[in-house]
């Protein structure tokens, strides 16, 4: 079976924790001991988020200020590199037998895109509302609440193709495990004369994993965060986690736009246009998942909405 599994940021790197090499590699490490456990039973392509490293890269560029600052294009490129290769050198250590790759990914975006008016992807560090207000003021920045804190958000518009597409299903079929769409992709756009440029964004790595895992015609999306299973009322009294649910009933609920929300769509999405279940879940939960005891599962003919 071929599954795309779409890593969060917040599974790579928890929040509060320090945006340093070795706490990344360490995360990654144990992600990839997860990852291997599908891998040897199933083919698995993966793509990653990028919000804490693409907005340490942006700190960091501000900090020299002999030269503009990089473009996002250009850092989400840097990002893609930069984990993948964390990612790619643990799965090969865990794995052991299958090659692994970290593929550059274009994805054209709609200038257009109404997102662009509306910046809502967080990227890099939480701040305390003191904090943020004081940074976004002095940097011209946008932000937004993200549970607790606060943090810069960027435009995210919505992937509409993939340019590396033929030498991924290229690679697949070699047999091996792919590592592409890293940080949601680099944002471009076609130009008048169908060239291609960068364009300043962050595109949501779940829904360029869903377009990635639709064009691919895979049998199962797999989106790990750091949560056991999505929340009908969550942090109320009545929170409830959900189980198994149908994308007509999801789409109905009401989910935060910089976290659970992105995840809904794009699972959503894929279910509907492809007819195979998507799941959301926890990273270390992987065995659970595949035994359908841990995990909110979407599934086309589902019956409404059942819980835990």
């Amino acid at each position: 079976m071929l599954i795309v599994i779409a890593l969060g940021g917040n599974a790579l790197l928890q929040r509060g924790e320090p945006l340093e090499a070795e706490t990344q590699r360490k995360n990654v490490r144990e992600a990839s001991k997860e990852i291997a456990k599908l891998a040897k039973q199933h083919q698995v392509v993966i793509c990653h988020g990028n919000g804490p490293q693409v907005g340490l890269l942006a700190l960091q560029a501000e900090a020299y200020t002999q030269v503009k600052p990089y473009p996002l294009d250009v850092l989400d490129a840097e990002t893609q590199g930069m984990i993948g290769y964390l990612i790619q050198q643990e799965v090969d250590n865990a794995v052991g037998n299958q090659s692994v790759v970290t593929l550059l990914t274009q994805i054209i975006v709609d200038p257009n895109d109404p997102a662009f008016k509306n910046p809502s992807k967080p990227i890099g560090p939480v701040y305390s509302k003191e904090q943020a207000e004081k940074i976004a003021k002095e940097r011209g920045w946008n932000v937004k609440e993200d549970g607790k804190y606060y943090r810069r958000v960027v435009p995210s518009p919505k992937p509409i193709n993939i340019v590396e597409l033929v030498t991924i299903k290229a690679l697949i079929k070699t047999g091996h495990i792919v590592i592409c769409g890293g940080g949601g992709g680099i944002p471009v756009m076609k130009t008048e004369d169908h060239k291609l440029q960068g364009i300043e964004a962050v595109i949501d790595k779940d829904h360029t994993a869903s377009l990635i895992a639709e064009k691919l015609e895979a049998e199962s999306l797999m989106i790990l965060t750091d949560v056991k299973a999505v929340c009908e009322n969550f942090g109320t009294p009545e929170e409830k986690q959900i189980k198994i649910a149908s994308p007509e009933v999801l789409r109905k609920l009401d989910f935060p736009a910089g976290s659970m929300g992105p995840k809904i769509l794009a699972t959503c999405r894929f279910v509907e246009q492809t007819k195979h279940s998507a799941v959301i879940g926890r990273l270390t939960d992987i065995e659970d998942i595949m035994q359908g005891k841990a995990g909110t599962f979407i599934q086309a003919n589902a019956d409404g909405i059942t819980y835990y």
